[in-house]
């Protein structure tokens, strides 16, 4: 096979050792590192038509892998207004305003990223938005993408007038009188209101979903580990893939809910390894509980307003069946697990499931927000990865627990938020990601915060909890060697080796010794994805 790229005066970075690799150059074929040398023995494998690339010193990483996002549901959130910079409620009246002035007569307003922390001491409820809202269909995304909130003529087109009784934990939320407030508790509530706004049409999404895939490559990505299939998104992934325009290699994670039953089980078994060059559904992704800050996380105590009590699934011990069904069936999970009786009731059902024996799966549990000590080494002794985003320490919580999610769990359990260290520390693989939409994609902040803990905004504050910081070295491994290993592709991916998948991101200088505050604003020069160019800035 031809060789099709050759990188030249590039300083090789190892993640697993965090030394540079004695060869200057590498070439690529078939999507595969298949050369690796000094300049001269590496530009001599290049014909006319070898893309050949003189890197003068740059450092090249094997491709970031963001652990934990939502490409498609992603695109279409933030396709509205985001509220995600402003910090109190003048300032999102303000924003909201500016943007219902831009509004066509009857067009609902969509918005994301909206801080309960705003809100201050106040219910989180659309009076407080008020005379804003009166008058526009509006639903605005709270930052988690657990909650969000509807205007009330958004009500109105929807036909929500009082409470709602649903199979999964999710809650129309209503005062003393039975009307509700705007406030919707997750997906089964929020899903209410979505149903009565326009919603995209499917080449509409398709575009938005590129657009956001590029600006990923942009920032750096080579690939996500996707943790949603839902409507259009394999379809729109396969159009993608088919025009060769899809630049990050993604594994795909369709999703598991309450009242599932063996005939659903089988079929999303059936599913997996379905796909195409550079996408795959692979694993299955499951809800525990839902968030601390609206009140739907499964805490083994009740939050400061006696919330987060339930698991989301009504009955847990289904929950464990299905996971044992997988499991046996050799499919890979990946559940939702905020809160610490989540956490540990998710530990619990894979560890039962590996007592019966069968395949070595490698499970995952996400977010692990809170957990207590005795949960913390049972990682690493069933082999359970921890999958965790330090930007939502970072960025929703602060030092002197103040906000929302420290205020309800209480000063203890606030103290001990996001043990990434601790994790590490007792051997269980930690994986990074952003969790995109919730928080901002770009590979660096996400790594930056996993050192800092700080809020990337304003990195002048304290961090919340600087004993869970990662090394710089452990911060890259997350999302390089952590990312391969979960996803079973060690062998192939997270390093920069013979046979290794041609997936690669170049930067100005080496992520390992840039300062964390300064991490984010560290130049990518060159994206590289199965060997293909997927961003190139204009200096190189």
């Amino acid at each position: 096979m031809r060789t099709s790229l050759v990188l030249l005066a590039a300083r090789l970075l190892d993640p697993v050792t965090g030394g540079f690799l004695p060869e200057t150059a590498l070439a690529v074929s078939g999507g595969r590192t298949v050369a690796l040398g000094d300049d001269r023995e590496i530009r001599a494998l290049a014909d006319a038509s070898t893309t050949v690339i003189d890197l003068k010193g740059a450092v090249v990483t094997p491709g970031l892998v963001d652990g934990h996002i939502h490409p498609v549901t992603g695109a279409e959130m933030t396709g509205g207004l985001d509220l995600s910079g402003c910090t109190d409620l003048a300032g999102v009246r303000e924003a909201l305003a500016a943007e219902v002035r831009k509004l066509a007569p009857g067009a609902w307003l969509r918005a994301w990223g909206l801080d309960p922390n705003a809100f201050g001491d106040a219910p989180v409820a659309s009076a407080s938005l008020s005379p804003v809202l009166d008058d526009v269909p509006a639903l605005i995304q709270l930052f988690d993408a657990h909650s969000a909130l509807a205007g009330p003529r958004a009500l109105e087109l929807a036909g929500v007038d009082g409470p709602r009784t649903f199979d999964q934990a999710a809650e129309v939320v209503c005062d003393a009188d039975g009307r509700p407030t705007g406030l919707l508790l997750e997906e089964a509530a929020c899903e209410l209101v979505e149903r009565a706004a326009p919603r995209p049409t499917r080449q509409e999404s398709g575009e938005r979903l590129a657009a956001a895939l590029r600006s990923m490559a942009a920032a750096g990505l080579t690939g996500g580990h996707a943790m949603d299939a839902n409507g259009d998104s394999l379809a729109l992934y396969a159009d993608l893939d088919a025009a060769g325009d899809l630049p990050l290699r993604l594994r795909v994670a369709p999703w598991c809910r309450p009242g599932v039953d063996s005939d659903a089980v089988r079929a999303l078994i059936g599913q997996q390894g379905r796909g195409g060059s550079l996408w795959r559904t692979e694993g299955v992704k499951l809800f525990m509980d839902g968030t601390i800050d609206n009140g739907t996380a499964w805490l083994e105590r009740p939050d400061c307003h006696g919330e987060s009590t339930h698991s989301f699934w009504p009955d847990p011990a289904a929950y464990t069946r299905v996971i044992g069904e997988l499991h046996d069936a050799g499919v890979p999970t990946a559940t939702h697990a905020i809160g610490d009786a989540a956490v540990r009731h998710a530990l619990d059902a894979v560890e039962r499931a590996r007592s019966a024996g069968g395949p070595d799966v490698r499970h995952r549990i996400e977010h692990i927000e809170t957990i207590p000590d005795d949960t913390v080494a049972r990682f690493a002794e069933l082999g359970v990865v921890a999958s965790m985003q330090p930007t939502h320490c970072a960025d929703f919580t602060r030092a002197d627990h103040t906000d929302n999610w420290s205020r309800r769990l209480g000063e203890e359990r606030a103290s001990h938020a996001w043990r990434c260290r601790d994790l590490w520390d007792a051997g269980a693989r930690v994986v990074l990601g952003s969790d995109w939409p919730i928080s901002h994609f770009p590979p660096l902040g996400v790594m930056a915060a996993a050192r800092h803990r700080r809020p990337g905004r304003d990195l002048t504050q304290p961090p919340h909890g600087p004993g869970q910081a990662l090394t710089a070295l452990e911060a890259l491994q997350g999302m390089t060697v952590n990312a391969a290993w979960a996803a079973g592709e060690e062998h192939e991916a997270g390093r920069i080796a013979l046979g290794h998948r041609a997936d690669f991101t170049v930067f100005a200088d080496s992520p390992l010794t840039t300062r964390a505050v300064d991490l984010p604003e560290l130049p990518v020069l060159l994206t590289v994805v199965d060997g293909r160019t997927t961003h190139r800035a204009a200096s190189l």
